[in-house]
C-alpha cells in the first residue's frame, strides 16, 4: 500500500525522510551533485515518501542569534522538478504560504500530480510577518484549485505544553481539509504524548476518526545543533542535553535516544488507535549527521508495519 493510499485510509505505519533544499546560490550542477548523492544514501532505505522542506527566516519570531546564519534556499518546488524528478514515491512539499501570492499558490496547486505529490502548507512564523497569503486562504485555494492534492498540516507538542489548545487546532484543520499532520522535531516524549492523547480523545468526542500524525525526529551530533534545536522552538528536555553534552559521543547518544522516543510514541499511538508515521531529517548540514539520520531511519523502518 503507497504512502497515499495509506493516508486516505488511515493506516499509518510509514517512513518518511526530509531534506532541504540546496541553498540558493548552488550552480544547477552542483545542485544535481547534491540530488544524485541523495538518491545513493536513500534508496537502500525503501522509504515511503520525502518531504522537501521550504525555509523561511524565523528572526521574526525569535529574536535570539541564529546559532547558523540564514541562507536562503532554492524552492523546494524547483529543486524537486529539476533535480529530483525520477524519485519513485511521492513527495510532500512544503509551502511557507505567507511567502507567496494566491495567483502563485494556485498555480503550483492546480499544476500538481495528485499521485505523487502532496503538500503541507505552513503559516506565518509570528504575528509581525509580512504575510501574501494566510494560511486560511491557502487552504481555500487548495479546496478550490486541487482538492485531490493530499494536505498536510505543522504539529507543535511544545505549543501545546504552553498553550493546551493545540489538540483543538489539528481538529481544526482536520475539519479544513487536512490529511495527516507532520510535527517539528520530537525530543520531549511527554508532550507528544500529551497532544497525541488529547487530540485522540477530541476526535472521539466528535464521532470522527484521527488522521495520521507524522512525528520527526533527529540526531544531534554537537553542541551547536542542540542550540539551534532550542532556537527552532524544539523542547530538548534539561536530562536528554546533560546526557548530550557529556556522553563520549554525542551523536551515538542523541541516536540511541531518538530511536527510544519513536519507539515508545509508536507503542504508545498504536494503543490510542492513532495512526502514525515517521519521519526523520538532519537538522545539520554535516555529512556524520546526515549519515546518523540515515541509520536512525533505517533502525525504525524496521519497527514499522508497513
Amino acid at each position: 500500500m503507497d504512502l497515499r493510499r495509506r493516508i486516505i485510509s488511515r493506516r499509518g505505519e510509514f517512513l518518511l525522510f526530509a531534506l532541504t533544499p540546496p541553498r540558493l546560490s548552488t550552480t544547477p550542477e552542483q545542485a544535481q551533485e547534491i540530488a544524485d548523492v541523495t538518491f545513493e544514501r536513500l534508496e537502500p532505505l525503501d522509504v515511503d515518501g520525502l518531504i522537501l522542506y521550504d525555509i523561511d527566516d524565523e528572526a521574526d519570531r525569535n529574536p535570539e542569534e541564529r546559532p547558523f546564519p540564514f541562507l536562503p534556499t532554492m524552492d523546494p518546488a524547483d529543486y524537486l522538478e529539476r533535480h529530483l524528478k525520477t524519485w519513485r514515491t511521492p513527495v510532500v512539499v512544503y509551502r511557507a504560504t505567507a511567502k507567496y501570492t494566491e495567483e502563485e499558490l494556485r498555480d503550483w496547486i492546480g499544476s500538481q500530480d495528485a499521485a505523487n505529490r502532496m503538500a503541507v502548507f505552513v503559516g506565518a512564523s509570528s504575528r509581525k510577518k509580512r504575510v501574501a497569503t494566510t494560511l486560511r486562504r491557502a487552504q481555500q485555494l487548495r479546496t478550490e484549485a486541487g482538492p485531490d492534492l493530499l494536505l498536510g498540516a505543522v504539529a507543535i507538542p511544545e505549543r501545546h505544553t504552553l498553550k493546551g489548545d493545540e489538540h483543538l487546532g489539528l481538529v481544526a484543520k482536520q475539519e479544513a481539509g487536512c490529511s495527516y499532520f507532520v510535527t517539528q522535531v520530537v525530543y520531549d516524549v511527554n508532550a507528544a504524548k500529551n497532544l497525541v492523547s488529547d487530540y485522540a480523545y477530541a476526535c472521539r468526542d466528535r464521532g470522527r476518526d484521527p488522521v495520521p500524525i507524522v512525528f520527526t525526529f533527529s540526531v544531534c551530533g554537537s553542541t551547536k545543533t542542540l542550540e539551534f534545536l532550542r532556537w527552532l522552538g524544539v523542547d530538548v528536555p534539561r536530562w536528554i542535553e546533560n546526557d548530550l553534552r557529556h556522553a563520549d559521543d554525542t551523536l551515538d547518544a542523541s541516536l540511541e535516544h531518538a530511536e527510544t522516543t519513536a519507539l515508545e510514541l509508536m507503542s504508545f499511538c498504536r494503543r490510542l488507535g492513532v495512526p502514525f508515521g515517521i519521519n526523520v531529517e538532519s537538522v545539520s548540514i554535516r555529512r556524520v549527521e546526515i549519515e546518523a539520520s540515515v541509520r536512525l531511519a533505517e533502525r525504525l523502518r524496521g519497527n514499522l508495519a508497513r
